[in-house]
Order: C-alpha cells, then sequence, then structure tokens
C-alpha cells in the first residue's frame, strides 16, 4: 500500500460560510461574546480572488476576541478590493488577499475601529502575543470607589452630588475601555457585549443609580479579567506546543566544526548532533548512532522509542540516553510538530454542529433580547400606567442578564479544549465537527495490513507449480515485487533479497488495484497477484484452489506468479497482529461499537486474523469499490460509520465514511493535511481514546448550553418580577460564563 490518504470529505468545514463562529480570547481585549459571535478562520467575500490579488499580513494586538473580529469582518467586507479575510486568533494576525495598490486603506479601516495594524513581511512568522501587562491600579480605584459609593448611598442619601462623583471616578477609572469599544460598536451598528453593558451603565445614570451603574461596570470589568485568564489556558494548550522545539540545534559546518544556530536558518540535509537530555530541534533522518527517544509530544507513546541509522526523528521530541547525528529533512516551519500545530489552529475553524446551532440561535437572540428591553422600558408606563423608572430599571436589569455571553464562549471554549486534549495523547482531530461527531460512531470499519497488523509480513512457503521455471520464478516474482510499495509484495522482495538474487529488468510495469501487478521481463509478460487475479485471467483450477485454500485456513496470503500459459509458482507470505489491536477491538467493544475488517487479502486470511483480534466481522478479496459498497450497506441498515485505513486503497471507504482515520500519520504530510482524524503512531488504541474523548466534549457543550439558557430563563423570571438588580444581572450573567468556561476546560485534565 502507499501512503496516499484519502481526500478530505467537502462537508467537513465550511471554512468560507458567512455564519459566524466564536473562538477563545485574550486577556488583552473584551469579553468575549458578540450578538454575531465570530466568523470561521476564512471568510471568502468574493468568488474567487483576482489574477492581481496578493495577501497582506497584519499583527492586530487587540484582535484577541470574535467581538473585534466581527467588527474587522464588517469593516473590510464594505472595503472595494478586499477579497478573502483569513482570521488567525491565537497569533493575532490577520491575513487579507486584496488587489488594492498598498496597504495603507486597510490599516485605515482597522485604525477606525480602535486598533492598530502592524504589516508583517512576507513568509515571516508572526512572534507570539505577548503577555498584556496592564496596571493594576486604575482597577483597585474603580473597585473602592464603587464600594464607597455604595457605602454613603446607604448611609446618607443626601449626598448624593458625592455619590455621583465618586461612583464616575469608579465608572472611568474601570470601564473606559469598555466604553471605547461600545462606541465602536455602535457606530458600526453592531450590539456585542460591550454595547450592550455601555448601554445598561448609561442608563443607569441617567435614573439617577450612581452606586449600582458603578457597581455594576466594575464587576463587568474583573468578570471580564478572570473569563480572560481562565480562556488563556485553553489557548495555551495549543500555542504552548510552540515551544517544544530548541530555538538552537548543533550543526556540522563546511570546515568540519560543530557550531550552534538557529533552528529557522538550518539547511535541508545539514548534519546536526543531538546530546542526551536536549531537545531534538529539527525534524530528520539518523545517520549516526543509537538513542531512545521521548516522543509523547508527536505520538503521544507513553514509552521512548529506540532509534537508530535510518529511523525517523521528530523536532520536540527529548533524546534520552545515546548521542545521535541526524541529516534534516524537514525545515523548521514544515516539521511534524509545526504541522500538527498549523492543523489544530486550522481545526477551529471547522465548526462543530452544536456551533452552528449557537452562532444562528445568538445572531437572533441579542437583537430580540435588545427589542424586548426597549418593550419593558416603554410600553408598561405608556399603556399601563406603570412608573416610568421602575420598568427603565428593569429593562437595564433584562439588557444585562440575557446577553448570550455564556451561551456564545460555551462551545468554543469546549472545543479547543478537547482538540488539544486530542493533540496531547497524539491524535490531531481535524475540527470541532469530527471531535463532537465522534460519539455517533456505532460501527468502525478496519483495513488489515498495517493497521490490525504490523504491515512487515515475511515470505514463509514457496511452491513450484512448472519445473520448467522452478530456477527463474523467485527472481522473476522479485522484481516485479519490488516494483510495487504493497507489503506482501515487499516480503517477497526481501526474501530474494536475503537469497542474493540476480535483479531482473522490468519493462511496461502497471500495477492493477486490489489484484497485483503486471510486467515485461525478457519479453515476457508476466502477473504477480492474489487469488482474484487468477480468476480475472482465466487460469483458476481445481488443483490450485486446493493449494490455495490449505494456505489461506493458516491466515496466510498467497500470492502466484503467472505467465500467459499458467501458474508458475505460488509464495505465501503471513503478516503479525499488533498487540495493540486486540486490546483496542476489546475497547470498542466496551463502547458498544460493533467491528468489520475490509481487506484486499483474501477471506480465509481475513477470517483467521479477525479471529486472532475479536474482530465482529471480516470480508476478503475486495477491491477499493468493494470496500466503499461495504461502507455504503452499512449506512443503508442505520449505522453510523468510521473507517480506518493506511494507504490509497482505502481512499474511497475514508471518504465516504463519517470520519476517516489515518494510521501512522507522524512525518506524513498527506496524513495531517487531508485526515480526518489522524492517529500518529500506528497504535488502534489511540481510536477508543478518542471517541471516549468526543462522547465526553458532546455532554460537556451539552451542560454548558443547559446551564447558561436555564440559569438566564430562572433570571429573566426574577427580572420581570421586579426583584433583580444590575449587580445581580452581572452576576447571572458573568458567573454562569465563568461556570461553563471552567466546565470545558476540564477536557485539559489528564
Amino acid at each position: 500500500m502507499s501512503d496516499s490518504r484519502h481526500t478530505h470529505k467537502h462537508e467537513a468545514a465550511d471554512t468560507c460560510c458567512s455564519v459566524p463562529e466564536p473562538a477563545p480570547k485574550h486577556a488583552h481585549g473584551g469579553a468575549c461574546c458578540s450578538s454575531n459571535a465570530a466568523a470561521p478562520a476564512l471568510v471568502q467575500l468574493t468568488e474567487a480572488p483576482s489574477a492581481d490579488a496578493r495577501l497582506s499580513s497584519f499583527r492586530i494586538d487587540a484582535m484577541d476576541c470574535p467581538t473585534e473580529q466581527t467588527l474587522i469582518q464588517n469593516k473590510l467586507g464594505k472595503l472595494a478590493g478586499v477579497q478573502q479575510l483569513e482570521f488567525n486568533l491565537i497569533n493575532r494576525v490577520l491575513g487579507v488577499t486584496h488587489d488594492l495598490p498598498g496597504t495603507a486603506p486597510i490599516i485605515d479601516a482597522i485604525k477606525s475601529l480602535g486598533m492598530h495594524a502592524e504589516p508583517l513581511e512576507p513568509g515571516v512568522d508572526a512572534p507570539a502575543p505577548a503577555p498584556d501587562k496592564k496596571s493594576w491600579w486604575p482597577l483597585a480605584l474603580s473597585g473602592v470607589s464603587a464600594l464607597v459609593a455604595e457605602v454613603i448611598h446607604f448611609t446618607d442619601a443626601a449626598l448624593n452630588w458625592v455619590v455621583a462623583v465618586i461612583a464616575l471616578v469608579s465608572i472611568l477609572s474601570g470601564g473606559l475601555g469598555t466604553y471605547k469599544k461600545g462606541w465602536i460598536a455602535l457606530k458600526n451598528l453592531n450590539l456585542n457585549i460591550n454595547a450592550l453593558m455601555s448601554i445598561a451603565v448609561t442608563g443607569a445614570i441617567l435614573i439617577g443609580q450612581w452606586p449600582e451603574a458603578a457597581m455594576v461596570m466594575f464587576l463587568f470589568t474583573v468578570a471580564e479579567l478572570i473569563e480572560a485568564k481562565s480562556l488563556d489556558r485553553a489557548r495555551n494548550a495549543i500555542s504552548g506546543l510552540m515551544q517544544m522545539t530548541p530555538e538552537q540545534a548543533t550543526v556540522l559546518q563546511a570546515d568540519g566544526s560543530w557550531n550552534l544556530q538557529d533552528v529557522k536558518t538550518v539547511d535541508l540535509g545539514a548534519r546536526v548532533r543531538v546530546r542526551p537530555g536536549e531537545r531534538i530541534g529539527l525534524d530528520g533522518e539518523v545517520v549516526s548512532g543509537n538513542s531512545t527517544i521521548d516522543q509523547a509530544p508527536i505520538t503521544g507513546e507513553s514509552l521512548p522509542v529506540e532509534k537508530t541509522l535510518g529511523d525517523k526523528v521528530f523536532a520536540g521530541t527529548i533524546n534520552q540516553a545515546g548521542s545521535l547525528e541526524y541529516s534534516v529533512t524537514a525545515a523548521a516551519n514544515h516539521s511534524t510538530l509545526a504541522r500538527i500545530i498549523h492543523a489544530v489552529e486550522q481545526a477551529q475553524g471547522a465548526r462543530a454542529p452544536t456551533q452552528r446551532f449557537v452562532d444562528q440561535f445568538s445572531k437572533i437572540y441579542t437583537p430580540a433580547v435588545f427589542v424586548m428591553a426597549l418593550g419593558v422600558a416603554v410600553i408598561p408606563p405608556l399603556f399601563m400606567g406603570a412608573v416610568w423608572f421602575d420598568w427603565i430599571y428593569r429593562a437595564l436589569v433584562l439588557l444585562v442578564v440575557a446577553c448570550p455571553c455564556a451561551l456564545v464562549i460555551s462551545t468554543p471554549v469546549t472545543i479547543v479544549s478537547g482538540l488539544a486534549a486530542a493533540a496531547r495523547k497524539g491524535i490531531l482531530v481535524k475540527g470541532g465537527v469530527y471531535l463532537e461527531g465522534g460519539y455517533k460512531l456505532d460501527y468502525l470499519a478496519l483495513d488489515k495490513t498495517g493497521t490490525i497488523t504490523h504491515g512487515k509480513p515475511i515470505q514463509t512457503d514457496y511452491l513450484s507449480l512448472d519445473l520448467t521455471a522452478d530456477q527463474t520464478a523467485p527472481a522473476i516474482a522479485a522484481a516485479l515485487a519490488g516494483r510495487s510499495d504493497h507489503p506482501v509484495s515487499l516480503a517477497i522482495a526481501n526474501a530474494a533479497q536475503d537469497k542474493n538474487l540476480a535483479a531482473l529488468a522490468v519493462d511496461n510495469f502497471e500495477a492493477l488495484g486490489g489484484r497485483g501487478v503486471r510486467g515485461d521481463i525478457n519479453g515476457q509478460t508476466y502477473h504477480l497477484g492474489n487469488h482474484r487475479l487468477v480468476e480475472d485471467l482465466g487460469l483458476c483450477s481445481p488443483e490450485l484452489e486446493e493449494k490455495l485454500f490449505a494456505l489461506e485456513k493458516q491466515g496466510k496470503s498467497v500470492v502466484l506468479l503467472l505467465d500467459s500459459s499458467g501458474p508458475l509458482a505460488l509464495f505465501a507470505v503471513a503478516d503479525t497482529v499488533k498487540e495493540s489491536s486486540r486490546e483496542a477491538i476489546r475497547q470498542l467493544h466496551e463502547l458498544g461499537i460493533k467491528t468489520l475488517m475490509l481487506t484486499g487479502d483474501n477471506a480465509h486470511t481475513a477470517q483467521a486474523i479477525a479471529a486472532q483480534v475479536g474482530i465482529d466481522q471480516a470480508q476478503g478479496d475486495l477491491l477499493p469499490t468493494d470496500k466503499l459498497q461495504a461502507i455504503e450497506a452499512l449506512y443503508a441498515r442505520g449505522h453510523r460509520v468510521g473507517m480506518v485505513g493506511d494507504g490509497i486503497n482505502d481512499a474511497p471507504a475514508l471518504a465516504r465514511s463519517e470520519i476517516g482515520f489515518a494510521m501512522a500519520a507522524a512525518g506524513t504530510d498527506t496524513a495531517i493535511e487531508t485526515a480526518d482524524v489522524a492517529l500518529m503512531d500506528d497504535d488502534l488504541r489511540k481510536i477508543p481514546t478518542f471517541i471516549k474523548l468526543s462522547r465526553q466534549t458532546s455532554r460537556v457543550l451539552k451542560q454548558n448550553i443547559a446551564l447558561a439558557l436555564v440559569i438566564k430563563a430562572i433570571f429573566l423570571g426574577v427580572t420581570f418580577a421586579g426583584f433583580a438588580t444590575m449587580w445581580m444581572a452581572v452576576f447571572a450573567d458573568m458567573g454562569v460564563a465563568l461556570l461553563v468556561v471552567f466546565n470545558g476546560l476540564r477536557l485539559l485534565r489528564k
């Protein structure tokens, strides 16, 4: 089998969708809730970029939250010449595809939103966001002033002007930033949390509730800060991966000396030395030495792996025992670890079903609440003779308590935490849609070779079927087998190499999908393939069937060499089952998931291997289209199916399955880029781990949404009854937001 992986399903990630998507925020900015939430990572503003379009990247320190992201999208979406936007909230980088003569209009548009856009040089990675170092004293002054205003108001109502002055100090020292953001949002017709809070506090001031206005603004700022620090943990779980690679490596120079060199400047093919205890700086292949490597950051393996000549090593892993020298095979920005980080960042753009529901709900919910608050403030006094003061106050409380902050933030922090937790275990999930969808699987189809078995079989039997070809058959078979990358073919080629058989030239070589290969040797056409190929060629016989059956009953794969006259020789190859496969199948059964093995090997081998590992059903002699039909048949019976494979023969079935799992993806570009879920080593036990994580993620998402909606419903009732105060509303809103954040972060626990 080849290392080609399946094509990514078109419905997987709606990157060009106009429905915004929430994402985590950093401590620098405002609360992460918006009437629209945030857009996906990629926003297409035109049908396709023009021929003269170019990409310009900008570092925007204030763009750390969906609130700012939505404002930028709405602003730049109206700018002629801007065709596509790509948001990276983790690194606070905005990519703009445009055909403008310069970047000044883009920078000016972002400046009008109160943000500074710093252009980045093409091809240069943005530095990691610096931690926010805001001074603590304005917030302290705000809190003390708000408390003093409350105390004076309760003790001496005659000092209203003093209360107003002290409250104003509290509001300006703690909430000036919220007011600035709220004003910008309102100018751009965006009802985000800053706009709602600014309206509520201003309304409280206008009706003379100075102490309450001050306390609300202070509590909002404090809750916002706590929420930001909490969400940083989810952000850092991913961005912390970037710190695993050392900045320098010991590189062999042209004059024969070994010098420390920045890993970003090391060329492909350079020779690098790594001492015991050091982290490996770049991906490479061992050219000298033996050692054990802790590969947990890449593959999630709990035990160190032995490395020797020719083995792959990965950036970010730890050399434990001996000294190694390796040849660099990938640049620093294209290492396996770098690709994992990039894939996890992009995965946040593939929205989970729950996120899509929350996005759509929030688009309607916030404007509806704003209209309801206006109705509460105006209708009872105008038509029912109610007191204006009381109902305006209730409307302001309603405005605060009904903010969708907890609802909007409940999904992204949970999804990001789940993606990071999976990455720690060596499971690369290509989006929230797969992380959340994994819990629905009730059937898992598996390839055999390289998935359930080691994929490195050895030749166990050779039987000559034509005495005239007895001496030449092994060499001819080896020549044909050596041109294929299928493990069974490689076993035949390796057996011939061990016997030092002469190498023969092959002309007109052709691979026959799922059956074998064909080629010309010394002017004669030969076929090398399985039982199905023999039948397709019409060269089978009862005597041959009997020989095949005897070997296949032993769980061996049989390959035949044929010329135009008939079979010349028979080769039997046996693979060995991985111990981890038996354990994985047992765990899948405990989770209530049935298993089906799909293989191109003969049916007897399929049944023998299935019996060894405890698989429920097995089908053999399958072409790629047959595997696809087997998946379709399971769907027709109402099952939700996942597929595990590692080669091009599995591509149709992998693409059709709800979730395609690619095995042993470490170091393989195609698998990381195209798999729905990539298992970074070849341990099948990671699939039960993924399903357990998916089920836990789904539970947390449902818990968070239920918690947010139920508590808000209770407080809305209390508000209409006239018992809620504005500071209670802040606790209801931001308190629930913190609860759902902490609940989502539970997924990061080991």
